[in-house]
């Protein structure tokens, strides 16, 4: 049975205390009134979802475009965190970590599991380390983003299941995850799907689509999907997919990131994933005009400008190296730190 977004599971707890309506009200004002910055997001979120509104205002990440503002129905977040809760196999009293922030959907959603599912919820601040900032205590789910995952890979152990999301995870660091003997999984999801739509372990080539989604494909092979506990419309993706069946499939890359070179197509992501343990600092690959190519490979790098050494490149097809390499010292960032190509790529060019 799907619970109504106005109930609050009765074993639901933040921070070792029980909360019901009524409580939650006051901790929201005394979290906006005297909180830190994360714990201000925080509360400000539970006095939205606690008014009399059935829809909430969300704004996406903007990591291909410009952030936009959608609405949600509340009643679709608890359709999504009781997905989440089924194909994880979560209970109530078990013991969950919110470590990102309360302001982005992914932090709005461990909240709403936790009130949906009666998950015991400790919460800290936000931070790309989580190694000094842990409870002396361990978890049975987590959710985190690729560079906390990075930064903390000695304290991964304290969870039972995790789930990273927010960007690819690279094979360098799915590599060192394979050596955590706790259950790591990879999502698939978008502000619009409310997270994630799929899952796949850390290892696996497929995304396993969670049972309140199906998949398909339209004419460019890009991902569509259909959810209608969320959403009466369709959403088409620009994510270039391989479909194994009608719950199951492999992420090839971004439409938009597709470099035409010389009348063949490459995807920078899987140029990225063969260099991805050549190059110890961040980078990314994307294409620039040429007049003989169309469309020419460059390789953008964070730091201090070096000597490249070609022998990076042995794992490349003759295509996929790169024409030009350019260095910025900073990568330009969304407000969720995911890196922004084509504003990096027009800072160094201006």
């Amino acid at each position: 049975m799907i619970p109504h977004y106005k109930s609050i599971h009765n074993r639901f707890k933040i921070n070792n205390f029980h909360f019901d309506k009524e409580a939650l009200y006051q901790l929201s004002y005394t979290l906006i009134k005297e909180g830190e910055e994360h714990e201000k997001d925080l509360g400000s979120f539970l006095l939205d979802w606690l008014d009399d509104k059935e829809t909430i205002q969300l704004t996406t990440s903007g990591t291909t475009g410009t952030p936009k503002t959608i609405i949600i129905k509340k009643q679709s977040m608890v359709h999504s965190a009781i997905a989440t809760g089924n194909y994880f196999n979560l209970h109530p009293q078990d013991k969950a970590l919110l470590c990102l922030p309360a302001r982005y959907i992914a932090g709005k959603m461990m909240i709403v599991r936790s009130m949906m599912l009666g998950l015991e919820l400790d919460i800290i601040v936000p931070n790309s380390h989580l190694d000094d900032l842990l409870p002396h205590k361990n978890y049975d789910f987590v959710a985190i983003v690729p560079l906390q995952a990075e930064n903390s890979l000695e304290k991964l152990h304290k969870f039972k299941k995790i789930i990273i999301g927010g960007a690819k995870v690279s094979d360098d660091l799915a590599n060192k995850l394979k050596e955590i003997k706790s259950d790591i999984y990879e999502t698939y999801g978008m502000t619009e799907t409310i997270t994630h739509i799929a899952a796949k372990k850390i290892g696996e080539e497929f995304f396993t689509i969670l049972e309140h989604a199906s998949i398909s494909k339209d004419n460019r092979n890009c991902l569509v999907i259909d959810v209608p506990s969320i959403s009466d419309e369709i959403l088409i993706t620009n994510d270039i997919v391989e479909i194994l069946n009608d719950k199951q499939f492999k992420w090839i890359g971004r439409y938009d990131n597709v470099i035409n070179s010389g009348g063949i197509k490459l995807f920078p992501e899987q140029i990225e994933a063969k260099l991805a343990s050549k190059i110890s600092n961040r980078f990314f690959v994307i294409g620039q005009p040429d007049e003989v190519l169309g469309s020419k490979v460059v390789l953008v790098i964070e730091g201090d400008k070096f000597e490249i050494d070609a022998n990076i490149y042995e794992s490349l097809e003759k295509f996929e190296k790169p024409k030009e390499v350019l260095f910025i010292p900073k990568f330009v960032e969304t407000e969720t730190n995911k890196i922004n190509r084509l504003k990096t790529l027009q800072a160094i060019i201006q």
